[in-house]
């Protein structure tokens, strides 16, 4: 790591700056109404120009800006900023004609991060590619337990516009951050931050494997107190390598073995801290028990040491961490068990849209029949059928690109079973949860683990696991 000495944000004037917003929705109208209020003169700019783009338009023009819909290519003349909704991809026409005018670019995390007071609350950031939102989550809670005023904020929850701007006072941010978000906040400078894991995704907006984990590691530039990292995941430690952080500022990495020195990891059973202690090459800071994590998958055990590594950077003592587990419940769709019928268990982990989550989600139990499928979005099968054939007991799969997973299966899984759904309708989900409950028997987990995104088929992941669940109920009456 090399060290620097970042200064806070310089205060901006706004008062007359000509700002183009690339984007409405949930970050472009925020950022705008912010801008306009602090006296910029806001123009809009969107490539849609559906009844509800007009509607949102509608909105901001009766406040005083200018909103140009159906042209998202050009830029408006007098420009002098750009604030754009991340998922804008680098390449767009408009973005290539702001930096032939020398202009910079900022995402909405970058504006929030600029418009900090100087007594503005740290933040604590965590990105990676699967694991963001739960880790969130857990250091929230821990942060709670320790009595620290503090929210999920980010790609999460309240967005950080509003966190940095409202009128709730805080003393520290669990900030979840997306790569998109990290390409376009060039400035931002956490306390401390996590890089959890990373596997491709986004390589379509990124362009390549490199440029998608340069955005992950610019989570850690600047970094005051510590940049955490997955021992079991190299190219995060690589990054750690790579970041400008501050004088002083520690590697402290997180594993599920057991920890050296500046690590937290687990021994017999136990979350244990050797990084945020006196003498560690000595001593252990006992911090929760396995248990306490829920639920108490490997992969949510990593995730669970990574929010206690950031929290205990922040100075949170033991027992909050312990105590902020407990009081930690995932969301809905996350490795979630719907019920047991005739001894098998049945869990919803929908969440699990890529081939790193599946693969997570599939080493959590020992024998399983995987419920897989959907769009692959350019994803390949074969390690992670390779990595988890022996605790297949039998394949349903559904979706559009399922053909991809049962060729990958016929390489690597021969002899497991595969009952290949080839229907898109409503009850397909329903039919898969019967082939399912057919191949399993007695102390076997059904798990819908898709590897694939949904849109093939639901509207969301939130809605095909709300079908899963919905089918096992009707199984079990």
């Amino acid at each position: 790591m090399g060290s620097r000495k970042v200064t806070s944000s310089e205060h901006l004037d706004w008062q007359g700056k000509h700002v183009t917003v690339a984007g409405l929705g949930v970050s472009g109208i925020p950022a705008a109404k912010v801008l306009h209020a602090r006296g910029a003169h806001v123009t809009v700019v969107n490539d849609g120009d559906d009844a509800r783009a007009r509607e949102q338009a509608a909105e901001l023009e009766a406040l005083g800006v200018t909103v140009r819909l159906g042209d998202g290519a050009t830029l408006p003349e007098g420009t002098e900023l750009v604030v754009t909704a991340p998922g804008w991809k680098p390449d767009k026409p408009l973005f290539t004609a702001a930096r032939a005018a020398g202009l910079e670019i900022w995402g909405d995390v970058e504006l929030a991060w600029r418009l900090r007071g100087p007594d503005a609350a740290p933040w604590l950031a965590i990105t990676g590619t699967n694991g963001k939102t739960t880790t969130t989550q857990m250091l929230a809670s821990i942060l709670k337990a320790a009595g620290l005023r503090t929210a999920a904020v980010g790609n999460i929850g309240i967005s950080v516009l509003d966190a940095v701007l409202g009128e709730e006072q805080y003393d520290v941010l669990a900030v979840e951050l997306s790569s998109y978000q990290l390409h376009w906040a060039p400035s931002l400078r956490a306390h401390s931050a996590a890089v959890l894991n990373l596997a491709p995704d986004h390589l379509d907006w990124h362009g390549s494997m490199e440029a998608y984990a340069a955005d992950k590691g610019r989570v850690y530039e600047g970094n005051r107190v510590a940049c955490v990292y997955n021992v079991a995941d190299k190219a995060t430690e690589d990054l750690v390598r790579e970041a400008d952080v501050e004088e002083g500022c520690r590697a402290i990495g997180f594993t599920l073995g057991t920890p050296g020195p500046s690590q937290l990891g687990v021994v017999e059973g136990i979350l244990v801290d050797r990084a945020f202690v006196e003498d560690r090459h000595k001593n252990a800071q006992e911090l929760a028990e396995v248990s306490d994590v829920n639920p108490p998958a490997p992969h949510n055990i990593a995730n669970a040491l990574a929010a206690a590594a950031l929290a205990r950077a922040f100075g949170v003592p033991a027992r909050a961490v312990r105590d902020g587990l407990r009081d930690f419940t995932p969301d809905a769709h996350r490795i979630a068990h719907v019920a047991d019928v005739d001894s098998v268990a049945y869990v919803d982990d929908s969440k699990a849209t890529n081939t790193h989550a599946a693969q997570a989600s599939l080493a959590a139990y020992e024998s399983i029949v995987w419920i897989a499928g959907g769009l692959a979005k350019g994803a390949t099968f074969d390690e992670l059928v390779a990595k988890s054939a022996k605790r297949l007991r039998g394949v349903v799969l559904i979706g559009q690109d399922r053909a991809l997973i049962r060729e990958a299966l016929a390489r690597h899984a021969p002899e497991v079973p595969v009952v290949d759904l080839d229907r898109t309708d409503t009850g397909a989900m329903l039919a898969a949860v019967q082939e399912a409950s057919r191949l399993a028997v007695a102390g076997d987990t059904v798990l819908l683990a898709p590897a694939c995104a949904s849109m093939d088929m639901f509207a969301n992941y939130n809605k095909r696991g709300d079908a899963f669940a919905e089918a096992v109920r009707e199984l079990g009456s």
